[in-house]
């Protein structure tokens, strides 16, 4: 009778084997597959400082650690149109500025092919006011007098991804600056704290879930 019952299980797994479509595969590294990248990244942003339309560029390159994790290296450029009318030379008077540093970003729901992420920049830069007819004087220098101060930033907030393929993202967000205080005669903006909200692209190799330990099973 064991005999019986042995035979009987033999055939159904073997119906079984031969049931199995031609989207078969066998896994033959039973490890959990680490998966890596590195991209690109430049975005577009829309903001306030002091109450003033002000517009950004930000690039950086990173390295994907897992899905999980984003390590990189990012840069942004802004210019604020404050028009300001005191200054005795001109009456056409704006701030403009950049700063960079370390970009890192935890990723939610890799998985997915929509995900959320939370970026944060700290970094260094400078700002300044900025003369629009900076020829006035022959030098061509777009900062008044080279008039100038460094600030400390860190710029938090928070992503949503589409992971359009392996080698394309794009990226819809909203930033949160904070800065410590600036020192700029005159004493007009004190810091350049604000929100921003903007898109982006990223470009570069992001593999997404591609298990290279896994080979189809060609069948005839």
């Amino acid at each position: 009778m064991k005999r019986l019952l042995f035979l009987f299980a033999l055939a159904g797994c073997l119906q079984s084997m031969n049931s199995q479509d031609t989207d078969a595969y066998f896994e033959f590294n039973d490890r959990k597959t680490v998966v890596h990248g590195v991209y690109v990244g430049v975005n577009f942003f829309y903001g306030k400082i002091d109450n003033a339309n002000t517009y950004s560029f930000e690039s950086h390159v990173a390295y994907v650690v897992d899905r999980k994790l984003i390590l990189g290296l990012g840069w942004t450029s802004f210019y604020s149109e404050q028009n300001f009318t005191q200054f005795t030379f001109s009456d056409d008077i704006d701030f403009a500025g950049g700063y960079g540093g370390f970009h890192i970003e935890p990723i939610l729901f890799s998985e997915k092919k929509v995900n959320l992420s939370l970026p944060v920049l700290i970094g260094l830069g400078y700002v300044g006011y900025l003369d629009k007819v900076f020829d006035r004087d022959g030098t061509n220098e777009l900062l008044i007098n080279n008039n100038n101060d460094l600030v400390f930033v860190v710029e938090p907030g928070i992503n949503v991804l589409y992971n359009i393929s392996r080698y394309v993202q794009l990226e819809a967000g909203i930033r949160y600056r904070i800065s410590d205080k600036i020192d700029l005669e005159p004493h007009y903006i004190k810091n350049i704290n604000g929100f921003s909200a903007g898109l982006g692209i990223r470009l570069g190799v992001f593999n997404l879930g591609r298990n290279r330990y896994k080979k189809n099973i060609e069948t005839e």
